[in-house]
């Protein structure tokens, strides 16, 4: 239990690096949780947190509204082209969040990014930073991942989630989430808490 507690309040109050890191990465989220993450990166951008948006070079599917529909919504929320970069995704037949993670620590370890920081809804932060990390272990572990939970929507709006397919008021999905955090670690999708506790221990080794 302690070890679940620190993890949670660690990654929901993450400090963050010192400097410019390079890159920022938007987990794919349903229309109606895209804007909680669009407001982090811009937020990122406008203090010069980040030097680049990344987001999914999928087209639209499993709830995700597609790479183009993002960069005409992430220009709306004043974010300029040059600031975004696609990941290699495609091609998949659905979207989810162990793909992704896959996709961006790969995309980190080609061009030997040093630090990512990891964007999701709220809701879905969790789960979001511990597959990166997870898979970062496994294939980049000389990455070092920050965690930026996007903005915060109403919690008792009902939203979709998940592939498109799960629909709960925001408060509903966050038994959801766990839910799923406890059964990909035990099938192996996840590291177990304690040893993300100890990667995010040696990350922070870097101050």
């Amino acid at each position: 239990m302690l070890d679940e507690t620190e993890l949670l309040l660690r990654i929901l109050s993450d400090t963050g690096p010192p400097g410019a890191v390079e890159a920022a990465y938007l987990f794919a989220q349903t229309q109606p949780n895209q804007d909680s993450v669009f407001a982090a990166a811009r937020e990122l951008l406008n203090r010069n947190a980040v030097e680049k948006i990344l987001i999914s070079d999928c087209r639209a599917k499993s709830g995700y509204p597609g790479a183009a529909a993002w960069r005409a919504a992430l220009a709306d929320h004043g974010i300029s082209a040059d600031a975004v970069d696609e990941v290699p995704t495609e091609p998949t037949e659905i979207l989810h969040t162990l793909i992704e993670a896959q996709a961006v620590v790969r995309l980190a370890r080609v061009r030997d990014y040093r630090r990512l920081v990891v964007v999701a809804a709220p809701f879905h932060q969790q789960r979001a930073v511990m597959t990166t990390i997870s898979v970062a272990l496994r294939e980049h572990p000389r990455l070092r991942i920050y965690s930026r939970p996007g903005a915060s929507q109403r919690w008792d709006e009902v939203v979709t989630h998940s592939q498109g397919t799960l629909k709960a008021t925001r408060a509903e999905l966050i038994a959801e989430e766990r839910r799923r955090i406890e059964i990909y670690t035990a099938q192996g999708d996840l590291a177990e808490r304690a040893d993300i506790l100890e990667y995010l221990r040696w990350r922070d080794q870097e101050r």
